[in-house]
């Protein structure tokens, strides 16, 4: 998976992995507990409002959504559909997949593409 590989110096991919676990696990109580919230973009994207970096851990929030909708609590999938409906759309896999996102927790949305 992408975020397993913003290694740092000296790190195996498998500390890598327990490390992007561990962040996903904490937003994943953040989320069910309300201190973070869930913006779904105009497009479709996803984006994690009020995810330190701390607890991000360099993690990006696309990557953090596909790993909660694999292994996240029930409550937060709940978040993530109730935040779906707010917007008035879905979450779009494939514009997630292309590297949609926010660096503001949601305020604005690009892609770093030309």
């Amino acid at each position: 998976m992408p975020c397993d590989s913003a290694l740092a110096p000296n790190q195996t991919i498998s500390q890598r992995k327990e490390e992007v676990k561990k962040s996903v696990s904490v937003l994943d109580k953040l989320i069910a507990s309300g201190q973070v919230r869930v913006k779904v973009s105009p497009q479709g994207a996803v984006a994690f409002s009020a995810w330190g970096d701390a607890e991000r851990n360099k993690v990006t929030d696309a990557c953090a959504y596909r790993r909660l909708m694999v292994s996240g609590s029930a409550l937060t999938k709940a978040k993530i559909a109730q935040a779906e409906m707010m917007a008035g759309r879905s979450i779009n896999r494939q514009v997630v997949g292309q590297g949609a996102h926010s660096h503001d927790g949601g305020h604005t949305w690009h892609d770093h593409k030309g």
